[in-house]
């Protein structure tokens, strides 16, 4: 099934990051691990009840990060769905919890709700009809009917949107299907989560830097192995570019590249999943680290914050 896998950010402080996302947001806390690259910093992973492909957010938060900067090269909004009758309920529970928000607006036909989170990353909430009967999970606070039911989609700020294009269609099995102003929109088949993404052409734009509250990078959705390997090949041989080698993030396995708009691409299988080193019932209750790491386990924990005092 094309679309997103999961979307990766930057965050500031770990704690408040935590508190945010499975309180305020009421998302699942998926899975704690740390940064592969830098084992002395998390990496958050947020979803549904099993984070499942599409629904996956996920942090860096390296405490004491400048902010970032939006601008062109940049990923400008993450958005999730919700069900078209709880906008109301989300609109009314951030005046609630002070979640920074604009007034509801419209885009390509649907209501959209814009926020930003405390490190002024940019989100947003789309009412979709008839997503109701859609597993939502329930935090014990944000009631299953009006929770978050994964990623609508992601909007790119570029210069020019024919060569991202032409990878979204050509590799990832998107399809152009409306135009609104200066927003061109693609979609992947089928009703899936982030089956979404907008190429918002503004070009002259201040070129974005990254940051506390920048996305770090994006992650398509390839069934296998196999699949992958095809996407590789395609993107070398008909799109110019340089994929890095396959590297095993345990949860899925992953290759990278920088699409030519400048944003970090990533390709991802879907297999094996978050349940591959603990049961779906105690998902993200204990820190999970690769083989690789796991002999440094005490160093690691000495210098992580407790997250127990943002859920205290």
């Amino acid at each position: 099934m094309p679309g997103i896998h999961h979307v990766t950010a930057i965050a500031g402080d770990p704690l408040r990051n935590f508190d945010f996302y499975t309180r305020d947001l009421g998302l699942r806390f998926v899975k704690k691990t740390v940064n592969f690259d830098d084992p002395s910093t998390y990496h958050f992973y947020y979803g549904d009840e099993t984070g499942r492909p599409g629904t996956i957010l996920t942090f860096f938060p390296w405490a004491g990060a400048p902010a970032g900067r939006r601008g062109v090269g940049e990923t400008h909004q993450t958005a999730f769905r919700v069900p078209l009758k709880s906008l109301g309920y989300w609109t009314q529970r951030f005046v609630e919890k002070g979640v920074s928000h604009q007034p509801l607006e419209k885009r390509f036909g649907e209501q959209v709700l814009p926020f930003t989170d405390p490190d002024g990353t940019a989100l947003a909430l789309v009412g979709v009809a008839g997503i109701e009967s859609e597993p939502g999970w329930s935090n014990g606070d944000v009631p299953a009917e009006h929770a978050i039911r994964g990623f609508q989609g992601v909007t790119l700020l570029l210069d020019s949107a024919e060569k991202t294009a032409a990878i979204l269609t050509d590799v990832f099995g998107f399809r152009e299907a409306a135009r609104e102003g200066s927003v061109i929109r693609y979609i992947a088949p089928g009703d899936a989560n982030g089956s979404v993404v907008d190429i918002y052409e503004a070009k002259g734009f201040l070129r974005g830097h990254q940051g506390r509250g920048s996305v770090h990078h994006i992650a398509f959705r390839a069934a296998d192995d196999a699949q992958q390997a095809e996407m590789a090949e395609k993107l070398v041989r008909t799109h110019g570019q340089h994929p890095t080698e396959q590297k095993d993030r345990n949860y899925f396995r992953s290759i990278y590249f920088r699409e030519p708009g400048g944003v970090l691409f990533e390709i991802a299988t879907d297999i094996p999943g978050f349940a591959v080193d603990e049961p779906v019932e105690t998902l993200g209750r204990d820190l999970k680290l690769p083989k690789f790491l796991e002999s440094y386990r005490k160093e690691i924990e000495g210098v992580l914050p407790v997250l127990e005092e943002a859920a205290s």
